[in-house]
């Protein structure tokens, strides 16, 4: 004791004694009470080495928080103070209270040695300053950290003895529940398996997250929700469904029956927090197949993981996809294949003739690396129709199978909404049947209680007209049922595919849908024309295509119309005069000059200067030589009235009829005497005969 008192001096009783108080989780706090009872105990400690009571500082406000959290507020107060010199010690029970990180505690041993605090815990009084007291205290933080990790080894070996036995148990999502055995069940609520169900169905249905939350939003449906904490934990709540609970629900492998551990992977970052990740199914820890019932099988659950994954917009360039179908009219979205590198094709639209056309494009890998684009405005619609009579060509035996799922699909579709909203009417009338039982028992007397349970029956009430007028809202809805005029309707038109497949009144989604059933992918190949065609199963079509020539034709009265209006007008006066007129291209654009010299190229049309020529029109300088003057004067003249003269472009250059007799003659002035006796004439030289 006396080489305690010996390091205890003056200017240390002058600083506060600091006392550090911390337990590692709340259950520690409230269960392990002991441990707390004999670290407050230590204020003691610090009035036996002559501190008074009123200069001990108690700082508890890290009780609950582990050790190695480097975000404690109560040590951060603490390593403050004592580095401004208002400590004169520091008081702990045992290491491992004030820090489970060698960072943490040497940091207070050096702060602690400049700034001549002194450290106390069970065993005796220590000085960071003294070499030996301070080997002593690094010592004993790195028996406190080792015993940390002893512990946290013990326990991760024995929770990963029992995950991969499927022993341990971790929450479970909406729709499984444990029974009283520990067993994983399906929820034993009907309308709550009935809405899992109805998810992974419409997804199998639609092929993406996002139409399946359309579905329900459209269809006003909810989706339960079973909060895993808070005061609501594990009560069954109603929510709208949402593209992420979507995802994380077809990402879930339990839902297929499997017991998975390990598949996040947690680290704390260096200024406080935890990162969580996703990890590949090849690093799971754990992963049991058929451990438990399940809403889908395996295969199924793995399609959908395939399906989620080519609808994934951030695919890396050189992975193959497989978007979603689309609205768009092009048939190959997300089948075509460049043929030059190998890569997805994307698909573009433009207006044309009141429609959008689709052009199929290879152009990631140039946009990338602002370059040319492999292929790029290969016409759709042409492909599309040689692989639709490819189809039909295909579909034509399977043709009373494809019916026979057209018409299980559609009756399907119409039942799905009304189970559920007719299990949604069932629960509200439980829930308004057990508020009035309780409202019932209550006695009279008793107002206050009485008022809570009224107004909770009228609330179950007012809840169960809602879900009974929604119920009948989609009855009501066309389409919701089939009469047997609707059924032989759809077996007549299921019944012939051809008629199906091209009847317009087919969506461009339903197509694709159809087209995938069969087709794996198509490699296009813009300059052979080719297609080559890769079938469910392996396969193969080689087909040709070629470029639909009344795609982009001109309509012959447009032609007649241009051909006569080059007569006395320019190519940008054709233009104006036509969109006037209402006519369009081939491609139903407005026209301009070089549209109309395109058309005109094209289909050989004598341009305006030609025609002029051919009616014996010459230019100036022709002119110029055989009147014998210049070609200012020719000029000057064509101003002043002397010179007929015709414009045949939009640049303004003339072409000139001959005159007969010549300007000089028609006012009667010989060559060799007069110039051109106009107005505003100007010339330099003297004409001669």
């Amino acid at each position: 004791m006396s080489d305690v008192h010996r390091k205890v001096t003056t200017s240390h009783l002058s600083r506060d004694a600091y006392l550090y108080v911390r337990q590692s989780s709340l259950r520690q706090v409230f269960e392990n009470v002991e441990s707390t009872r004999r670290q407050y105990a230590l204020r003691e400690r610090a009035v036996a080495l002559g501190w008074p009571t009123e200069s001990i500082v108690v700082i508890d406000s890290d009780l609950g928080l582990s050790g190695a959290d480097s975000d404690r507020e109560g040590f951060q107060r603490l390593v403050a103070d004592v580095g401004m010199g208002r400590a004169g010690i520091v008081l702990g029970l045992e290491v491992s209270r004030l820090a489970r990180n060698s960072t943490d505690w040497h940091r207070l041993l050096e702060i602690c040695a400049l700034s001549e605090t002194l450290i106390l815990d069970e065993d005796g009084v220590y000085d960071p300053g003294d070499f030996n007291d301070r080997l002593l205290l690094g010592l004993k933080g790195q028996m406190s950290e080792a015993e940390l990790h002893m512990m946290r080894v013990r326990m991760r070996g024995g929770i990963l003895n029992a995950a991969r036995r499927g022993e341990l148990r971790i929450p479970l999502p909406v729709g499984l529940v444990y029974d009283p055995l520990g067993q994983v069940v399906l929820d034993p609520d009907a309308q709550v398996q009935h809405s899992v169900r109805l998810l992974f169905e419409t997804f199998t249905r639609t092929g993406s997250a996002n139409a399946t939350v359309r579905h329900f939003n459209e269809q006003k449906l909810l989706f339960p929700y079973r909060p895993f904490g808070g005061p609501h934990k594990g009560e069954l709540h109603w929510r709208a469904l949402t593209t992420a609970r979507t995802r994380r629900a077809l990402h879930n492998p339990r839902y297929a029956g499997a017991y998975a551990f390990g598949r996040h992977r947690s680290r704390r970052r260096p200024g406080g927090g935890v990162v969580t990740r996703k990890v590949p199914r090849a690093e799971w820890t754990v992963l049991l197949r058929d451990a438990h019932p399940g809403y889908i099988t395996w295969e199924r659950f793995e399609q959908n993981e395939r399906q989620l994954r080519d609808n994934d917009n951030a695919h890396a360039d050189g992975e193959a996809r497989r978007p979603a179908p689309r609205e768009g009219p092009a048939l190959l979205q997300g089948l075509a294949i460049c043929g030059v590198c190998g890569r997805t094709m994307g698909v573009r639209y433009h207006q044309r003739k009141g429609g959008l056309q689709p052009y199929y494009v290879c152009h990631r890998e140039g946009e990338r690396t602002a370059s040319s684009w492999c292929q790029s405005s290969i016409p759709g619609a042409a492909i599309d129709r040689r692989i639709g009579e490819l189809l039909v060509k295909l579909m034509t035996p399977l043709t009373l199978e494809v019916a026979l799922k057209v018409q299980d699909e559609l009756a399907a579709r119409a039942g799905e909404a009304d189970r559920w909203r007719t299990q949604q009417v069932q629960r509200a009338r439980e829930e308004a049947n057990l508020a009035r039982q309780r409202f019932m028992q209550t006695h009279p007397d008793n107002r206050m209680v009485a008022d809570v349970l009224e107004s909770e029956w009228n609330a179950k009430l007012r809840a169960l007209d809602e879900a009974q007028v929604e119920l009948e809202r989609g009855r009501a809805e066309p389409g919701q049922g089939m009469d047997d005029e609707q059924r032989r309707r759809i077996l007549a038109l299921a019944s012939d595919f051809p008629r199906l497949w091209n009847d317009p009144a087919t969506p461009h989604r339903e197509r694709k849908r159809m087209a995938r059933l069969l087709i794996e992918d198509v490699t296009l190949t813009k300059a052979t024309g080719s297609l080559g065609v890769r079938l469910r199963g392996g396969a193969t079509r080689q087909l040709t295509w070629t470029r639909d020539p009344a795609a982009n034709k001109t309509p012959g009265e447009v032609l007649a119309e241009i051909d006569r209006l080059l007569d006395d007008h320019t190519e940008g006066e054709v233009a104006r005069i036509l969109n006037e007129c209402g006519y369009r291209t081939g491609r139903g654009l407005a026209f301009t000059p070089r549209r109309v010299e395109v058309v005109r190229q094209r289909h050989k049309v004598k341009s305006r200067y030609r025609r002029l020529r051919d009616r014996g029109l010459v230019g100036p300088g022709e002119l110029a030589e055989r009147l014998g003057v210049t070609g200012s004067t020719i000029q000057s003249w064509r101003k002043a009235g002397l010179l007929r003269a015709h414009v045949f472009c939009d640049a303004g250059f003339h072409l000139y009829e001959i005159p007969d007799p010549p300007p000089t003659k028609q006012l009667g002035v010989p060559y060799a005497n007069r110039r051109p006796p106009t107005s505003n004439l100007v010339t330099n030289r003297t004409v001669e005969v």
